[in-house]
């Protein structure tokens, strides 16, 4: 499927979605990624990125979905960071 949007509008979207819609209705143990269509608001929340974005394309197959992690504005980091110790 083709993107219908710019990278830009992309990101806009996805990120506004999940800052008013999704973000307010976390809890505390959800963890992993989240799939956003950015048409409808429509999400879906997994381990990992494959299985998010699955589960909502079987659910609207002309989805335009946006990925990012729980608690990070980010999918992926790259370089040097600290892991926490439980």
């Amino acid at each position: 499927m083709r993107p219908r949007y710019s990278e830009e509008e992309f990101a806009r979207r996805g990120d506004e979605i999940y800052d008013r819609d999704i973000l307010p209705r976390l809890k505390p143990a959800d963890k992993g990624i989240v799939a956003i269509d950015i048409e409808t608001g429509e999400y879906e929340i997994a381990p990992d990125e494959l299985t998010a974005s699955n589960r909502l394309l079987t659910r609207r197959p002309e989805a335009q979905v946006w990925i990012r992690r729980i608690g990070s504005p980010y999918l992926y980091r790259f370089g040097y960071h600290e892991k926490s110790v439980a």
